[in-house]
Protein backbone atom coordinates (compact mmCIF):
# COMPACT_ATOMS: atom_id res chain seq x y z
CA UNK A 1 0.00 0.00 0.00
CA UNK A 2 2.80 2.54 1.27
CA UNK A 3 4.64 1.39 -2.31
CA UNK A 4 1.50 2.47 -4.33
CA UNK A 5 0.89 5.78 -2.38
CA UNK A 6 4.57 6.16 -3.08
CA UNK A 7 4.24 5.76 -6.81
CA UNK A 8 1.41 7.78 -7.57
CA UNK A 9 3.22 10.75 -5.65
CA UNK A 10 6.21 10.24 -7.98
CA UNK A 11 4.03 10.13 -11.03
CA UNK A 12 1.72 13.24 -9.68
CA UNK A 13 5.25 15.37 -9.18
CA UNK A 14 6.46 14.06 -12.65
CA UNK A 15 3.13 15.24 -14.19
CA UNK A 16 3.22 18.46 -12.44
CA UNK A 17 7.18 19.13 -13.97
CA UNK A 18 5.64 18.63 -16.98
CA UNK A 19 5.71 22.17 -18.81
CA UNK A 20 2.26 23.41 -20.52
CA UNK A 21 1.57 23.52 -23.89
CA UNK A 22 3.05 27.10 -25.19
CA UNK A 23 0.35 29.04 -26.85
CA UNK A 24 0.98 30.81 -29.83
CA UNK A 25 0.29 34.52 -28.69
CA UNK A 26 -2.15 36.31 -30.91
CA UNK A 27 -0.72 38.77 -34.19
CA UNK A 28 0.04 42.58 -33.20
CA UNK A 29 -2.26 44.52 -34.13
CA UNK A 30 -1.45 46.47 -37.65
CA UNK A 31 -0.78 50.08 -37.11
CA UNK A 32 -0.73 52.35 -40.15
CA UNK A 33 2.88 54.55 -41.31
CA UNK A 34 2.14 57.47 -43.60
CA UNK A 35 4.35 56.47 -46.97
CA UNK A 36 6.63 59.64 -45.79
CA UNK A 37 7.65 57.64 -43.04
CA UNK A 38 8.57 54.91 -44.71
CA UNK A 39 11.97 54.33 -45.97
CA UNK A 40 13.38 55.21 -49.32
CA UNK A 41 13.97 52.02 -50.24
CA UNK A 42 10.23 51.31 -49.49
CA UNK A 43 9.47 53.97 -51.50
CA UNK A 44 11.39 52.80 -54.43
CA UNK A 45 9.88 50.03 -54.10
CA UNK A 46 6.51 50.58 -54.82
CA UNK A 47 6.75 53.04 -57.53
CA UNK A 48 8.64 49.17 -59.06
CA UNK A 49 5.56 47.27 -57.86
CA UNK A 50 3.33 49.98 -59.81
CA UNK A 51 5.25 49.77 -62.83
CA UNK A 52 5.46 46.14 -62.90
CA UNK A 53 8.53 45.47 -62.52
CA UNK A 54 11.59 44.63 -63.19
CA UNK A 55 12.33 43.30 -59.73
CA UNK A 56 15.66 42.91 -58.95
CA UNK A 57 15.05 39.83 -56.72
CA UNK A 58 13.34 36.02 -58.00
CA UNK A 59 11.11 35.82 -55.56
CA UNK A 60 9.32 39.29 -55.74
CA UNK A 61 5.59 39.33 -56.21
CA UNK A 62 5.18 35.42 -55.27
CA UNK A 63 2.68 34.88 -52.87
CA UNK A 64 2.82 35.73 -49.33
CA UNK A 65 0.70 32.83 -47.73
CA UNK A 66 0.21 34.87 -44.10
CA UNK A 67 1.37 31.85 -42.30
CA UNK A 68 2.32 33.92 -39.47
CA UNK A 69 -1.62 35.19 -39.33
CA UNK A 70 -0.34 38.38 -39.16
CA UNK A 71 -2.74 39.99 -41.52
CA UNK A 72 -6.10 39.96 -41.97
CA UNK A 73 -7.05 36.29 -43.19
CA UNK A 74 -7.67 36.08 -46.88
CA UNK A 75 -7.56 33.24 -49.87
CA UNK A 76 -3.79 32.00 -50.51
CA UNK A 77 -3.21 34.16 -53.70
CA UNK A 78 -4.59 37.16 -52.05
CA UNK A 79 -1.51 38.89 -50.89
CA UNK A 80 2.00 38.89 -52.84
CA UNK A 81 5.36 39.87 -51.18
CA UNK A 82 8.50 42.26 -52.75
CA UNK A 83 11.74 42.87 -51.23
CA UNK A 84 12.58 46.37 -49.56
CA UNK A 85 16.74 46.51 -50.73
CA UNK A 86 18.26 46.70 -47.02
CA UNK A 87 21.69 49.16 -47.50
CA UNK A 88 24.96 46.85 -46.71
CA UNK A 89 22.49 44.13 -46.55
CA UNK A 90 23.93 41.25 -49.01
CA UNK A 91 20.99 39.19 -49.08
CA UNK A 92 16.91 39.84 -49.30
CA UNK A 93 17.21 41.06 -45.66
CA UNK A 94 14.37 41.27 -43.42
CA UNK A 95 12.36 44.49 -45.07
CA UNK A 96 9.20 43.37 -47.76
CA UNK A 97 6.43 44.90 -48.66
CA UNK A 98 2.88 42.83 -48.87
CA UNK A 99 0.22 43.79 -51.26
CA UNK A 100 -3.15 42.67 -51.06
CA UNK A 101 -5.48 42.39 -54.04
CA UNK A 102 -7.82 44.63 -52.64
CA UNK A 103 -5.24 47.40 -52.87
CA UNK A 104 -4.01 47.24 -49.30
CA UNK A 105 -0.46 47.81 -48.97
CA UNK A 106 2.02 46.57 -45.75
CA UNK A 107 5.11 47.30 -45.02
CA UNK A 108 7.39 44.99 -42.25
CA UNK A 109 11.39 45.84 -41.18
CA UNK A 110 11.46 42.55 -39.41
CA UNK A 111 10.83 39.72 -41.79
CA UNK A 112 6.53 39.46 -40.72
CA UNK A 113 6.87 39.77 -37.11
CA UNK A 114 5.00 43.35 -37.48
CA UNK A 115 3.24 44.59 -39.73
CA UNK A 116 2.47 48.59 -40.69
CA UNK A 117 -0.30 49.05 -42.88
CA UNK A 118 0.62 51.89 -45.37
CA UNK A 119 -1.08 55.15 -45.76
CA UNK A 120 -1.18 56.99 -49.11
Amino acid sequence: MIRRAALAFAAALAFAAVPAVAQKAPPAPVVEVSLSELPREARETLVLIRKGGPYPYAKDGIVFSNREGALPRQKRGYYHEYTVKTPGERTRGARRIVMGSGGEIYYTDDHYNHFRRIRE
